[in-house]
């Protein structure tokens, strides 16, 4: 008798694993609802920093602003976009990258404009 190799288990446990994700689009209008309106919170999160990103630039002053606190969102964000994409889940990998985006600018900003962590 010959045992199942390692590689058949791993296909078997993957078919189980795709067969409990739900529908999509989803049955439930409220769920569907949700898988839409989370592309617009992608972008909205992003667009939410971008007044500090004004502040910091225009007025060439990041005084007050913390650069550790910054860096590790940054950081953060990197995470989350990887985690992303390899998860294949677009909504985190937009807002992941516009936050990478978005962070990138305000740290850099911080290093030139910035009077000390």
């Amino acid at each position: 008798m010959v045992q199942n190799s390692a590689p058949d288990h791993h296909i078997h446990k993957r078919k189980r694993i795709h067969e409990k994700h739900e529908k999509y689009p989803h049955p439930n209008k409220w769920k569907r609802m949700l898988d839409k309106a989370i592309y617009a919170i992608a972008f909205i999160g992003p667009i939410m920093t971008i007044p500090q990103v004004l502040k910091i630039w225009l007025e060439q002053n990041a005084t007050g602003v913390s650069s550790i606190s910054w860096t590790t969102y940054l950081i953060l964000s990197v995470f989350w976009f990887v985690y992303g994409c390899i998860h294949k889940e677009k909504p985190i990998m937009i807002s992941g990258f516009l936050f990478i985006v978005v962070k990138s600018i305000i740290v850099v900003g911080i290093l030139l404009y910035g009077y000390g962590f």
